[in-house]
């Protein structure tokens, strides 16, 4: 990365990557409820408070952020610390807010095999259920926003059918591939208004950017095949978290079916393990990507417990950060262009429909055994959606409830 020209938007010089360090700390232990709240958290703390860019720098680097693959506000997180203090700022950024999360996660993975009681039964079984209401409500939400209309519904319903009918990772990339292609084909019609462009002034250059791109690239390709030439374990495990974090649209939610194909159908952890963790990182502040180190901790392929965490949990962030170093140069150009707003209106309908297909299989699948699980899905559901419950709240109604349930002998 070489210097560029100071970003004009920015409100304050730059500053210390202890500075950066520190700030994004705070926010890994007191920002809970996923993605978009995170967003607000930033926004409330770094650019309202520190200043330490525009609203308007602030709005353009999220529109980036969502429109890439990877975990949104750890990307603008990345960006926001690339911008204050340069490369050691985004890497402070980055371990600062992923590492309290990623903590409780591995802790929770060497705790659960605990629970073999009637209690830590419940517990698990409550975190399954909680982990259907939390997608639900994921699927819900981005239905409204992501296919408002008939052409966008219709993408996603054919994504979900093809998610459903090639199960694992294939069905979903081609769920992808062709909800992009419906969208050049299908939504040109529908401009969308970017309002005014202001630009986006980071330490990296054009060279860089390349180069990134072109790691991200080797990486994505060379990988399964490295893993099949020295048949190591953990360069098999880097290579699953790797794809997982290339291929994901839309957020945490949605990387559930990539690592669940990636995971619980090659039979590295099994369904219980992977629908608890799932449920307790519902539960944990910072970026949902974390739940990558509880199941590099418990995979029974490469070498498992805190080593297999760090590479698990490296292997999911790296992608994002690559594509968003890779475009950051160039993105100011690239992002009024219509064919590239059609090709994302498709593809995020398309991540709709391959998270409904999740929520069935194996969600509900395996959380949902008979009706007190299904009615304790649905209380937790509505304090999510009509009475907006943070999600860690909910957990803890949850993980009662499944108690409750296994106490009294109800599935």
């Amino acid at each position: 990365m070489t210097a560029s020209a100071p970003d004009t938007a920015a409100a304050s010089p730059r500053g210390s990557v202890a500075e950066v360090f520190w700030a994004f700390l705070r926010l890994g232990v007191t920002s809970f409820g996923g993605p978009i709240a995170h967003l607000g958290y930033f926004r409330d703390d770094l650019v309202a408070r520190r200043r330490w860019m525009s609203d308007k720098a602030y709005a353009d680097l999220v529109a980036l952020c969502q429109f890439l693959p990877g975990p949104a506000s750890s990307q603008v997180g990345f960006a926001m610390g690339l911008h204050r203090a340069g490369t050691l700022g985004a890497l402070a950024a980055f371990i600062a807010f992923t590492l309290p999360s990623a903590i409780l996660m591995v802790a929770f993975a060497f705790g659960a095999a605990l629970f073999d009681g009637v209690i830590g039964a419940g517990l698990l079984t409550g975190l399954k259920i909680v982990a259907v209401a939390i997608v639900a409500q994921a699927v819900w939400g981005m239905a409204k926003t992501l296919t408002p209309d008939a052409r966008r519904a219709s993408i996603a319903v054919v994504a979900a059918v093809v998610a459903l009918l090639l199960a694992g990772s294939i069905g979903q990339v081609l769920a992808i591939v062709l909800g992009a292609v419906a969208g050049l084909l299908l939504c040109r019609s529908e401009p969308t208004t970017l309002g005014e462009t202001e630009l986006m002034r980071f330490p990296v250059s054009r060279t860089a950017g390349i180069t990134s791109l072109g790691t991200f690239a080797g990486i994505l390709l060379g990988m399964p095949i490295l893993a099949a030439l020295t048949g190591s374990g953990a360069v098999s495990l880097f290579d699953t978290f790797y794809r997982a974090g290339a291929l994901v649209f839309g957020g945490g939610h949605v990387v559930l079916p990539l690592l669940q194909a990636g995971l619980v159908e090659t039979g590295w952890v099994n369904p219980e393990q992977f629908l608890a963790g799932y449920g307790a990182v519902q539960a944990m502040p910072g970026p949902l990507f974390t739940f990558s180190a509880y199941l590099g901790t418990l995979s029974t392929v490469g070498p498992g417990g805190v080593l297999g965490a760090a590479i698990a949990l490296v292997a999911i962030f790296l992608p994002g950060f690559l594509l968003l170093i890779g475009v950051l140069p160039f993105w100011n150009a690239l992002r009024t262009r219509t064919w590239m707003q059609s090709l994302m209106r498709g593809a995020n309908a398309a991540v709709v429909g391959i998270l409904g297909a999740a929520l069935y299989d194996p969600l509900f699948t395996t959380g949902i055994v008979g009706a007190g699980s299904f009615s304790l899905a649905l209380v937790c559901f509505v304090l999510l959606v009509a009475w907006k419950l943070p999600p860690w709240l909910v957990v803890i109604v949850g993980g009662t409830g499944g108690i409750l349930l296994a106490v009294l002998g109800v599935s």
